[in-house]
């Protein structure tokens, strides 16, 4: 008697077929789906290429504006540096020698001076920025407090400080006022001290 339940020959080459048309669809999808990762990948791959190209660009750009930075701070040294005589003789404090770019080492501890403005009697620190900022007011007046101690040959000087730049914020300004500091900054062609009549200098 005949098995009506078992497959014959067309069934099994039927599924044979099916099977093997869905093992193609299925590797058809894997390579598209591999194609795709790999295109993924390439696309990263250019995004990250394209990332440390502009960090490297950004760098550059940084490094460039702090050598414009540091070629200003000088530019604002030789303009306040000629100056330095005739603006502090009209605060009453005569000049003798000015000092470009004085450094000292002791003991571990450090301070730049841009500027030493000396006489007998007196001494003014004066630095020199071409954009002033409050950190740069704090960083002097540590140094200022510092000099005494590392130029020991002003020791038995006054030393007062002064602040003076391109460009100085009305608020950084009125910081370094505060702080018993001369400000010098430009008017039209002329440097000036801003400072008024009122105005009594931090003496270390």
């Amino acid at each position: 008697m005949m098995n009506l339940n078992q497959p014959t020959y067309d069934d099994i080459l039927r599924l044979f077929q099916e099977t093997d048309r869905k093992f193609q669809d299925t590797d058809r999808k894997f390579q598209e789906t591999d194609l795709k990762f790999q295109d993924t990948d390439r696309k990263f791959q250019e995004t990250d290429r394209k990332f440390q190209q502009t960090r490297r660009e950004i760098k550059v750009v940084n490094e460039s504006i702090g050598r414009l930075g540091n070629r200003l701070g000088d530019f604002v040294e030789e303009m306040v540096r000629p100056a330095a005589v005739r603006l502090f003789r009209e605060q009453g404090i005569d000049v003798h020698e000015v000092h470009r770019g004085v450094e000292a080492s002791r003991d571990g501890d450090d301070i730049e001076i841009d500027l030493l403005v000396v006489n007998t009697t007196d001494v003014v620190a004066v630095e020199c920025k071409s954009l002033l900022g409050i950190d740069d007011v704090n960083q002097h007046l540590l140094s200022l407090g510092k000099l005494k101690k590392l130029l020991p040959t002003y020791a038995e000087k006054r030393v007062m400080g002064a602040v003076a730049a391109m460009v100085l914020p009305d608020n950084v300004g009125r910081y370094a006022y505060k702080q018993g500091l001369f400000v010098i900054s430009q008017s039209g062609d002329h440097l000036l001290i801003r400072n008024d009549v009122k105005f009594k200098p931090h003496v270390w």
